[in-house]
């Protein structure tokens, strides 16, 4: 008889790199957790010694049903890591097991074992999916083996998956992270002007996910099913930028050796991102003028124009009313890309969603880099709430990728960090201060006077409680409520030997 199946849950690392389970098996050197193997023979326990032929992965749960109908009701009640299928004969094929038991539970990484192995049913079963399918004669040689690989595999997905479910959050708004009033306000405009063809200019400073929102604008419209074509104007030199947006026709220049189609044609019927429209050269600012007006294109070269259908996103981390005031950039080409306007805030103006980006951005370095990072301290954390971030949630993504490369710990400490970043954010915390007004400085600064007296406090009377609350003049149960808020246990201070005086349960509730 079986034991009664308990939960079985993974944590987010919980595969190759990190064992947080009791009594772990080890495999290829890696700790993974009691895993449970769930065997179909219709031999039973005595058609193999399975316990003996896997040792390598106890203390395990082995379970043996003995028909496919018992089988797969446990599937259906229980949840299995590892499947071994045994065939007998006289009774059903191995793709015909395989299959039924696939069907129960597509996850499960079966093994199938068959007495009359051939070619042809062993690449039935293994483009089926099966994890493997051995011969009889070679279990005790390669059974274990098999079973501890395709175990390790089968966590890392797993935890891949929660992984994924994690960053999935309800703050997130397409590819997204942040729940502040700014990017609520951004989200929706982007909800409301998706659906319709209107051109979209958004601002920002660098960094701060531009392209983001024109993905958004072209995944919520009615031509997700067309092209988005990303155009960079301040990457492509200026001598090719005319050809690369509008095309040419053959001979239209040296070097032009056949006819090619430019990008404002390769969007038709979808979506022409064109970031950085601020770097745009003014004559080629008049050629897109008319484009956006006829919505027809001419080729360099050409005597004749194609209509197109687009949907313009322009971008932009310049000003653009003083590119005009300065004659760089037209105005009629600024009205015309300012039907809607989207301006995206500067991360340092985002408030709480530094920490939620942060956090993403550390699961998911962690799971490229299979490091088992959990996240990052308080005085992390407050360091880059302090900094200004001048390249926005860019910077913020790199600061945090190397700060996971770099640590040896499960938690992001403060030395994990660029120092030029502590620096700047320490200068930035000095200037917060000085413009917080004086109920704010008072609390600063009576919060580090109590939690330095309580301390000292502490010290003195060696952790003792009752004594430190007699001096004080406070009453016990009010000591132990400030201890507990500014996180101090008095077990720190306790010289070894001395015992606490017992804390009546009365005064114990009251804090």
């Amino acid at each position: 008889m079986a034991t009664t199946p308990q939960p079985h849950t993974f944590g987010i690392f919980d595969s190759v790199a990190v064992c947080e389970r009791l009594s772990p098996s080890v495999i290829f050197g890696v700790a993974v957790q009691q895993p449970r193997i769930l065997v179909i023979d219709p031999a039973g326990r005595s058609g193999l010694p399975y316990a003996s032929l896997v040792a390598r992965l106890q203390p395990m749960e082995l379970h043996v049903e003995e028909s496919l109908e018992a089988a797969m009701l446990s599937i259906a009640r229980d949840s299995w890591d590892l499947g071994i299928v045994t065939v007998r004969q006289p009774g059903p094929s191995a793709e015909i097991l395989f299959a039924a038991v696939l069907r129960a539970d597509p996850q499960l990484p079966i093994v199938v074992i068959d007495p009359h192995s051939n070619a042809v049913t062993a690449r039935a079963c293994l483009q089926a999916g099966a994890g493997d399918y051995i011969d009889l004669k070679r279990v005790e040689i390669d059974l274990e083996d098999t079973l501890a690989r395709l175990l390790v595999s089968s966590r890392r997905r797993a935890a891949e998956e929660v992984l994924r479910r994690a960053i999935e959050r309800p703050y997130t708004f397409d590819d997204f992270v942040g729940e502040s009033q700014p990017m609520q306000q951004v989200y929706s405009i982007i909800d409301r002007v998706a659906s319709s063809n209107v051109d979209v200019l958004v601002t920002g400073e660098t960094g701060t996910g531009k392209e983001l929102v024109a993905r958004s604008l072209h995944r919520r419209s009615r031509r997700a099913s067309g092209p988005f074509v990303p155009v960079d104007c301040g990457a492509i030199p200026d001598m090719l930028l005319e050809s690369e947006l509008f095309g040419h026709e053959r001979g239209a220049f040296t070097g032009a050796d056949s006819r090619r189609m430019g990008l404002v044609e390769f969007a038709d019927g979808g979506t022409l991102f064109l970031d950085e429209i601020g770097e745009l050269p003014l004559p080629l600012q008049a050629k897109l003028l008319r484009v956006l007006q006829e919505r027809r294109v001419r080729r360099v070269g050409a005597r004749q124009e194609n209509p197109v259908d687009v949907r313009v996103v322009a971008a932009t981390a310049r000003n653009l009313d003083t590119s005009i005031e300065r004659g760089e950039f037209r105005r009629d080409l600024f009205y015309r890309i300012h039907v809607v306007r989207i301006d995206l805030p500067p991360l340092r103006h985002r408030g709480d969603d530094i920490g939620l980006l942060a956090e993403y951005f550390t699961n998911r370095a962690g799971l490229e880099m299979q490091r088992p990072v959990g996240g990052m301290s308080s005085d992390t954390y407050q360091i880059l709430k302090n900094y200004r971030w001048p390249g926005n949630v860019r910077e913020l993504q790199n600061v945090v990728r190397r700060a996971v490369a770099m640590t040896r710990s499960p938690i992001i400490a403060v030395e994990d960090l660029p120092d030029e970043i502590v620096v700047a954010a320490g200068q930035g915390a000095a200037i917060d201060a000085m413009a917080a007004g004086y109920f704010a400085m008072r609390d600063q600064h009576m919060a580090i006077f109590e939690k330095q007296y309580l301390n000292e406090l502490l010290m003195r009377h060696g952790g003792d409680v009752s004594a430190a609350a007699r001096e004080a003049r406070l009453p016990r149960g009010t000591l132990y409520r400030l201890m507990k808020t500014n996180g101090i246990d008095g077990a720190m201070f306790r010289r070894e030997g001395v015992p606490e005086q017992a804390v009546p349960a009365a005064e114990l509730k009251s804090h």
